[in-house]
């Protein structure tokens, strides 16, 4: 069974999002990406600076299985990556919600935290979506 905690948001890409207390919004990806990948063995993310879009790449994950894109859900500037991956990929295999966590963006100045997270999947609707899937 599939791990979808309630507090966060998700995409249909398999990502989550979560707003933090600095207010940057930490991405990762899901219980469901990181079993179907398999065993994750490298990442490779962008840079802290870097501004993305909505659905540009943010970076790769490869697994003994496959490589796989890592998109934005939405606007913003990278302002950390999880560096602990670089040594412990294996980190979102164990803990995909916590420890595994990707990168933190900030969102463009003046735009609503709340209203974006709103706009991607809340829990029960990323359950939907799996079920739909299987």
């Amino acid at each position: 069974m599939t791990h979808i905690p309630e507090q966060l948001y998700y995409t249909e890409e398999h990502e989550w999002a979560r707003l933090t207390d600095s207010g940057a919004i930490r991405v990762g990806i899901t219980d469901f990406a990181q079993d179907s990948l398999g065993d994750i063995v490298y990442v490779d993310l962008a840079e802290p600076g870097t501004e993305t879009k909505a659905e540009q790449t943010l970076g790769e994950v490869e697994s003994t299985k496959s490589v796989s894109d890592i998109y934005a859900p939405f606007e913003g500037t990278i302002v950390t990556r999880n560096e602990a991956l670089g040594d412990n990929p294996e980190l979102i295999n164990t803990d995909p919600y916590g420890e595994g966590w990707l990168v933190e963006l900030t969102l463009p100045e003046g735009t609503d935290a709340q209203s974006v997270l709103s706009d991607l999947l809340d829990a029960e609707a990323y359950a939907e979506l799996l079920a739909n899937e299987q």
